[in-house]
């Protein structure tokens, strides 16, 4: 360890203080060999004896925590009734779980466990780390060596922190964002850090130069499992027992010692998870929604209409390109490293609204995942039912001569171009957000490595097109955009997000039951709306989806960003980072301002750029 440890444990851990800004503590062994850090965010056991880091009983092991364990009582019930433990100083999760750990194992614990965590255990027995993420990812854990010592964190930016690290950035992972607006596990913006996939468990034994990595839980796995071994009950029954493992998650999601809400856009989701809360509370429930005066994005009445009819506290925020203009330069700070899901904007503001009267607050993330919710899959089964029929070594000869004609570069025949020659609908899914042609061509120096969606194995669930999509987003679109969105605007005003859906048992369940139970024809979430009418009328709910989004592309073109923008991809710019091939950037700006096409990935361009100011990466 080198001599400046003290210093560099300090630094990182101010970097993370808008996560955990009630507290911060510091451990080491007696060799300095290892070092914990950690902020807290005081949740549960707002008493000394809920600080960490912390030790077991035995002192054998000790542990730093980010995130929850929401079924901990039972653990340690189960702990008791074991005879593994007669009392406990406290009553935080990090201690049963440490004890678990003690008394089961560390891959047993955390197959106990139901929550959302980061993890590290250091057994001071067998001199041994152990770093290990929640099941679906809803908490981040970076990792990688930096001057001889491995590091890990919950925010990638600690790790810069460190005065040792040398930040060189990855090409082939930019290459990835710019295809999808954030990069997908296990790599990151530099390329000596990595990202922890969720459900996995890395082991190290001193002196800590060889990564062992395995899973706990596994959501192919899972998937697989269910899809093998149907519901064979009614949708009525199947909806029944849904209801009561969403109640059970909502309770457990609940407990705390500090003030707890819910986020509310009044769509399905979100309104499925404030009715559960409002009937399982004696008193009002806070819930919270954001508004822009551009109706086509404005759900925000739909949100009180539903707040009104559950009687919930509601409060709203308005917001415009004005406000968004302010938090902009902030989101690099927030992320640590490229990122840009425009909703990231209105999450931010909703999470600081709520901040301001809860600690806590529920969300309904992983609904369209789980029940089949997005558009986009059934447009992707449609086009491969059209494509399908023909071919495959047709359908490449057709791409070919597409290739070799002027017309490809016109919109509609640029579709088919990129389209016709997948060889699966998974490939076509895989394809879905990328139709401009030259996005691989946008990285200098960078080549597309291998990652989740190419590397999915075509048909994984036999015969259903939608399943396999829903997998595909839960494995990578989830975890690495939606998840971190939810975590980080959430931790920027030190709130903590937690998401019921995810709950383990629900997300098996949900495996289990047949595609027509979620989705037939233009109805989409059938089960889950059948729970939420049992709340709400359906008469209140039907209504298009709107999505959680900003008009941040007219804002571009037509608003106050427009100066921003044309200053931030300037030419000049763009020339003294030599990272970006500057044709393809002036035409995607082009396609952008004359068609109104590409907005997405201007928006990419813009955050990256932004990310460069605030860190100077090379």
């Amino acid at each position: 360890m080198p001599e400046q440890w003290k210093e560099n444990i300090e630094r990182m851990n101010n970097r993370m203080l808008h996560r955990g800004p009630d507290e911060g503590g510091v451990w080491a062994n007696e060799e300095k060999t290892v070092v914990f850090g950690h902020r807290r965010l005081s949740i549960l056991d707002l008493t000394p004896a809920g600080s960490q880091p912390m030790l077991s009983a035995s002192k054998r092991f000790a542990a730093v925590l980010n995130g929850e364990i929401y079924n901990f009582k039972k653990m340690a019930d189960k702990l008791i009734k074991d005879g593994k433990v007669t009392a406990f100083r406290g009553h935080s999760d990090t201690e049963i779980l440490l004890e678990c750990i003690e008394a089961y194992g560390f891959s047993e614990a955390l197959k106990m466990t139901k929550g959302m965590f980061a993890v590290a255990v250091y057994d001071r027995k067998e001199r041994r780390l152990y770093l290990g993420r929640d099941r679906v990812g809803e908490k981040p854990l970076y990792y990688g060596f930096v001057n001889g010592c491995f590091l890990f964190a919950s925010d990638i930016a600690a790790i810069r922190a460190n005065q040792n690290f040398v930040p060189e950035l990855d090409r082939d992972a930019l290459s990835l964002y710019f295809r999808y607006g954030y990069i997908p596990a296990p790599y990151t913006i530099y390329k000596s850090v990595k990202k922890l996939e969720p459900g996995n468990i890395l082991e190290l034994d001193e002196p800590f130069t060889k990564i062992r990595q395995y899973k706990y839980w596994d959501m192919m796995e899972a998937a697989f499992k269910g899809q093998s071994n149907l519901f064979k009950g009614t949708e009525d029954e199947a909806a029944d027992r849904l209801e009561e493992l969403l109640l059970e998650s909502i309770r457990g999601q609940m407990v705390a010692d500090v003030p707890v809400g819910a986020f509310l856009s009044g769509g399905t989701d979100s309104s499925v998870v404030a009715a559960l809360m409002q009937s399982v509370s004696s008193e009002k429930i806070r819930t919270f929604s954001i508004g822009f005066q551009e109706q086509a994005y404005n759900e925000a009445p739909y949100a009180k209409q539903t707040a009104q009819y559950l009687g919930t506290e509601h409060t709203e925020l308005y917001i415009s390109d004005k406000e968004a203009m302010e938090v902009i330069p902030r989101l690099p700070y927030i992320y640590g490293e490229p990122f840009a899901d425009s909703s990231q904007i209105p999450t931010y503001f909703v999470s600081r609204l709520a901040r301001e009267k809860v600690t806590v607050s529920l969300s309904g993330d992983a609904g369209d995942e789980l029940f089949c919710g997005y558009k986009s899959y059934v447009a992707v089964k449609q086009v491969w039912r059209k494509i399908g029929r023909t071919p495959l070594k047709l359908r490449r000869a057709i791409k070919a001569g597409l290739d070799n004609q002027f017309i490809w570069s016109v919109e509609s025949f640029n579709k088919v171009r990129h389209y016709i020659d997948a060889s699966s609908p998974e490939e076509l899914y895989e394809r879905a957000g990328n139709a401009y042609p030259r996005i691989d061509k946008l990285v200098t120096g960078a080549k597309i490595p291998a990652f989740t969606f190419n590397s999915y194995p075509h048909g994984y669930i036999k015969n259903d097109i939608e399943s396999n999509m829903m997998l595909m987003d839960l494995l990578m679109y989830h975890p690495d955009d939606i998840l971190v969105k939810v975590d980080r605007s959430g931790m920027a005003v030190s709130l903590e997000s937690r998401i019921p859906f995810l709950d383990k048992d629900i997300i098996e369940y949900v495996w289990t039951l047949p595609l027509a139970f979620k989705a037939e024809g233009a109805e989409k979430k059938k089960i889950l709306k059948k729970v939420l009418y049992r709340y709400v009328p359906k008469d209140m709910m039907e209504r298009p989806k709107k999505g959680f989004s900003v008009p941040v592309e007219k804002w571009i073109r037509e608003g106050k960003l427009r100066d921003w923008a044309e200053d931030m991809l300037s030419s000049h710019t763009l020339k003294a980072e030599g990272i970006l091939n500057i044709p393809v950037v002036e035409d995607l700006w082009k396609n952008f301002i004359d068609k109104g096409v590409e907005g997405r990935k201007i928006w990419y361009l813009l955050m990256f750029e932004e990310w460069m100011k605030e860190n100077r990466a090379s």
